[in-house]
């Protein structure tokens, strides 16, 4: 049977004596302890799995379950329960066996009360200890691996920030040898190298060509510096060890090279203490090494160095790639787009290299105002295509010697437009196709195609508007004959504030006086 209490420590009497249940319970609740007995170790069995136990008393010989068999439950099913066996019948194979099943104590009936007493303390007062060296080991172990999940997370993220960035970098970039030099630079960022060399290999040369260094420290050096292209161990930008024959060796072999420690290897040279050869491949060819090098210090080179290294020389590949197919793409469009140009100014022999002086008058008033290097490239473009959209206007409009009718002055005016579409459909130049349209915009609002004024005009448009006139009227034409000095100028400068943004006039005044644009058209037939 199972008796409860609701007081502080909770005790198990397991006894197949009633009377000793009985003395024991009696005793105990007096002191304030909280009492549960059972009459053999089966259901004191039950008990454990249903009730909080604080510590359990069992006597060795009961039927069912004896105590020997209990203790060993308990220490199975919790070993923070202290088990203390009272039986009659002492031996030495008794004793043996319960310090085998965790058995903290061993006492001989009679049990004096008190004795029992002063046992409960004490097993209770070491069960505290217990209990709390296993919670604090517990908190140790949980705070270990808490550290250790927090380091590996914190690596984790170093890591994937790395690839992350060595991606990012490369999407930006829009030239092969910028790629090259920032190649080597992130090179001697991410594994702490004294130097690294990107070396590009070509069947028709017998000797790598490096195209792009980064040093860290010598020669003057900053970390990431990149310095000019030379042929491998010639000219003072190129690598300090001359590494050629091993680049080659490890180019038939087309894997990355780890050296962690140079122990006389062979084509290495001493003074390079930890090295990696990295191939880069395109379309399953090797196009270049990385060559990435230690020459002081600890440092030494890793696996996980190597697949940063590996990783990099891969997105390096596709980005090359990328470049290469984009610039062909590039100048191919570019090809055939001069062609429409080419084609229309065939059409009108007197307007031939129209495009080419208009885009190099445009290009000196842009500077003169102090133009940004990509402006002078975007009205580069734009000046050399701004009349492609005469390609859809028929010749005998084009054409035509005599003055314009309304209507065929309206369908004239449709060229700006059907420029900038031609140029949209290619999906580039988003600027450049403003710029085509608006180039007949005037300053005053009376301009097409959208009758747009002052501000409302791109800024380079109103240059390349000024461009246009002047060679227009400064060149012979199928309906008249190239205009005097005189007029050209009185049209010009007469237009400032009208037809013209009188800023860009002035400065075509001052450029003028000085003769660039007259040289600028007597030197482009």
């Amino acid at each position: 049977m199972a008796m409860t209490d609701t007081l502080k420590e909770t005790l198990l009497f397991v006894d197949d004596e009633e009377s000793i249940l009985e003395v024991a319970s009696e005793y105990f609740r007096a002191k304030g302890y909280h009492i549960l007995t059972a009459e053999n170790g089966r259901i004191a069995a039950d008990i454990i799995a249903s009730e909080k136990i604080d510590c359990c008393f069992t006597d060795i010989n009961m039927p069912e379950m004896d105590g020997l068999e209990l203790a060993e439950h308990i220490r199975t099913v919790d070993n923070t329960i202290p088990v203390i066996i009272m039986t009659g019948y002492p031996s030495l194979d008794n004793t043996i066996r319960t310090l085998k099943n965790g058995v903290v104590d061993f006492l001989i009936k009679p049990v004096n009360l008190n004795q029992l007493e002063i046992c409960v303390k004490r097993v209770m007062r070491e069960r505290r200890l217990f209990i709390k060296n296993i919670f604090l080991t517990k908190e140790v172990e949980g705070k270990q691996r808490l550290e250790a999940l927090n380091r590996e997370l914190t690596y984790k993220v170093k890591e994937v920030n790395t690839l992350n960035r060595i991606m990012t970098d490369f999407t930006t970039i829009g030239s092969s040898m910028d790629l090259f030099k920032r190649v080597v630079e992130l090179s001697t960022e991410l594994t702490r190298a004294d130097e690294a060399c990107f070396y590009v290999i070509n069947e028709a040369v017998q000797r790598p060509v490096q195209v792009a260094r980064s040093v860290v420290g010598g020669n003057g050096n900053p970390r990431g510096k990149a310095d000019r292209p030379s042929a491998a161990g010639d000219a003072p930008g190129a690598c300090s060890m001359d590494v050629s024959q091993l680049i080659l060796d490890n180019c038939n072999e087309d894997k990355p090279l780890l050296i962690h420690e140079n122990s006389s290897v062979h084509g290495l040279p001493a003074d390079i203490r930890s090295m990696m050869l990295v191939p880069l491949t395109i379309r399953n060819k090797v196009f270049g090494v990385l060559a990435v090098s230690v020459l002081q210090g600890d440092v030494r080179f890793s696996e996980k160095d190597l697949y940063y290294m590996s990783f990099m020389a891969n997105k390096a590949a596709y980005a090359i790639e990328n470049i290469a197919l984009y610039e062909n793409i590039y100048e191919n469009l570019f090809a055939t787009l001069y062609a429409f140009v080419g084609a229309i100014e065939a059409r009108d022999p007197y307007t031939e290299q129209h495009s080419n002086r208009v885009t190099k008058i445009a290009m000196a008033l842009c500077r003169a105002m102090g133009g940004t290097q990509e402006e002078q490239d975007i009205l580069n473009v734009a000046g050399q295509l701004h009349d492609i959209g005469k390609i859809g206007i028929r010749d005998d409009i084009l054409l035509k010697p005599g003055r314009l009718t309304d209507e065929e002055f309206r369908l004239i005016k449709e060229h700006p437009v059907i420029g900038a579409k031609i140029v949209e459909r290619l999906g580039l130049w988003d600027r450049e196709k403003t710029i085509i349209r608006c180039h007949h915009e005037r300053y005053d609002g009376n301009g097409y195609p959208d009758g747009l004024a002052g501000e409302e005009i791109p800024m380079l448009a109103r240059i390349l508007s000024v461009a246009d006139v002047y060679d227009a009227i400064a060149s012979d034409r199928a309906y008249r004959q190239r205009m005097e000095e005189g007029r050209i100028l009185e049209i010009m400068y007469g237009g400032s504030g009208t037809q013209f943004d009188a800023g860009v006039i002035d400065t075509f005044r001052s450029l003028y006086g000085q003769g660039v644009l007259k040289s600028i058209v007597e030197s482009t037939p």
